[in-house]
Parts: structure tokens; sequence; C-alpha cells
């Protein structure tokens, strides 16, 4: 059956106009439609935050969870139903404060779902504090003369935890973000997404260099497994391997041509390669856009289902009442 994006959507938006999180909902349904999935079949889980308001405005099954907890229902939900594609949708507050030890034990355990990282780098529903992604010396309510913290990389984090797969997107380039939750729902197992995208009231301009297409062109790369890594306005520049790190150079100078330049392995194993990619900023690298790990690995959901059918295939019972036959049984009258 062809589905529409009105078949996803439901009720009306309430976020600040403007906010990423209007232009990202227009995606994932977007996404939805193509990826083809009755919207019965899907569920979306959310914590607490301006982004877990997402399940309200979706035509699917939902569920607003408890502040930084989305992970873990998340998990129950594809354990008990595995048939139900399952996305989670979390802030960075949400998603990594109180809610970063469910979203490592997801990436570790390899659950098979979406997660969606919606990363502003602020607490925007209570208000402006900064979150565990805002830049050290941040200056916010909470931080009034800057942050002595570092902040978590959200890519460090799913790598460090043996993630097998994380993309990046930013919100307002639709086509970009359509893309990788695409191909997160292809992927078996837990898919993280990281999406750059401003907060209009407490922190806008965070991702100001690639926010728009002009900005993108400059200071983004789109990675494509088993393509070059070419970027830039006119895709003069690339990167190749310089030691153990990586080096931006310009195609045509001191010899360099298209063939001397790294191409894109999402499939690798190792990814010693990817977290580099992941791990690059401005303003003497490009931030890396797409598919950068996606690799194959057994899932928790399957696991747990192939274990159940293996034990009850070497039990002589199946069910309670015959549990209680294979041992004596009496009544009291």
């Amino acid at each position: 059956m062809d589905y529409k994006n009105t078949d996803f959507k439901k009720g009306q938006p309430r976020w600040c106009p403007g906010c990423g999180d209007h232009f990202f909902l227009a995606s994932l349904h977007k996404a939805m439609a193509e990826i083809g999935i009755n919207p019965e079949n899907n569920a979306v889980i959310s914590g607490i935050g301006c982004s877990s308001r997402l399940p309200h405005y979706m035509a699917t099954y939902g569920m607003n969870t408890i502040h930084g907890r989305a992970a873990a229902i998340a998990t129950g939900c594809k354990v008990a139903n595995p048939d139900l594609e399952v996305w989670q949708i979390s802030g960075d507050g949400d998603g990594l404060a109180i809610g970063g030890n469910h979203f490592i034990h997801a990436n570790r355990r390899n659950i098979n779902i979406n997660i969606v990282l919606l990363n502003n780098r602020i607490y925007g529903l209570t208000k402006g504090q900064y979150s565990p992604t805002s830049p050290r010396g941040f200056i916010s309510k909470s931080s009034p003369y800057g942050t002595v913290e570092e902040p978590f990389r959200p890519a460090e984090l799913c790598f460090g935890a043996r993630g097998h797969f994380f993309a990046r997107a930013v919100a307002t380039d639709a086509a970009g973000t359509v893309e990788v939750l695409k191909a997160a729902q292809a992927h078996k197992g837990t898919a993280v997404c990281e999406i750059l995208q401003n907060c209009v009231i407490f922190n806008n301009g965070t991702h100001d260099s690639v926010y728009t297409k002009e900005g993108r062109a400059k200071n983004a790369i789109y990675l494509e497994h088993g393509k070059p890594m070419i970027f830039g306005e006119n895709n003069e520049f690339g990167l190749v391997q310089e030691g153990f790190g990586i080096k931006v150079v310009r195609i045509g100078e001191n010899g360099i041509t298209e063939n001397d330049l790294l191409v894109h392995d999402a499939h690798c194993e190792d990814n010693t390669l990817q977290l580099k990619l992941a791990m690059m900023e401005g303003p003497d690298f490009p931030i890396a856009l797409g598919v950068i790990r996606d690799v194959v690995a057994p899932t928790y959901d399957e696991s747990v289902s192939a274990q159940i059918e293996d034990i009850k295939s070497k039990k002589n019972y199946h069910s309670f009442a015959e549990l209680l036959d294979t041992n004596d049984t009496w009544v009291i009258e």
C-alpha cells in the first residue's frame, strides 16, 4: 500500500514558531510514508521535554514516558512485540542526562529500535538550563558564569557503548533527515540518529554553520558508503589519511586527485575511522552528515526470542498447567 505524509499526521503541533521540532516532525512523517509500514505497526516513544511532545502528533501508537526513560520503555515495547517498528524520540537533556545510562545500554544490547536524538544543546522546556551537550563555557540560566564541564558527544557515547549504527542530519535539511531515518529503519539493531537543531528561544544559532543550505555546502560533508569523501561549495575539498588522523586537502593542489581521497566504509566493523569522522568539527574540519556507521550484529530482541524458543523445546512442559503435571499434585478438600 502506498502511504502519504498525511497518513501519519495527527493534531496541531505546539512548539515555538521556528523550532527545529517542526522541521523534524515533517521529515519523520515523510520518511514513514516512504518506508511504507502501516501506522498501526509503528510505536513512537518519548520522555519529557519539548521534543517529547512529538508522539502527540503521530497517527501511530505513541507514549509519553517519564524523564529519561524512553529507551527503557522502547526496549520493553520491542521485546514484548517484535513486530512493532519502535521509534524513540529524545532531546539531548532527556536522552543523555537522566537517560544517559539507558542510552548507553540500549546501544550495548543492540535492541532493534530507532533512537532519534534531537540535539539543541539546551534544556528548552524547563526554560534554558545548560544540557549535557552544551559546550564548555556556555552561559545559561543555570550557568551564568559559564559551564565548567566538558560536553557529551553523542557519537562518542554511541561508539564507546559498541553501537552499530550512527547517523547525523540537520533538522532544516529535509532530504538529508529523511534519508538517515530510512537508513535507521532498514538497520537491524539500535540505530542512533543525531538531529542538529536550534532552540529559537534559548539557544538560537547553536548550529548556524550548517543550518542553511549554503552553510552545509561550506561546512559539512555528506558521507555515502563506497563514495570518496568530497565536500565544498564546488566539491573542491576532500579528506585524506595523514598518519593516524585525517587531513583536509584541496583537490588539484600538490597533485591531489579524487583517487587519493578516503572512501567511506560505513560497514567496516573497526570503528576507528568512523569515530574520527563523527567527531570532526569546524573551523578546520567539516561536520559529517549522513550514515557514518552501519554494521550488522545480533540484536537483543531476536536473541531473547531465540533463547526462549530454544529453552521451550528442551522442556517437558510448555504451559503452567503442564508444569504442574510434571510433579506430584494433590487436592485439599
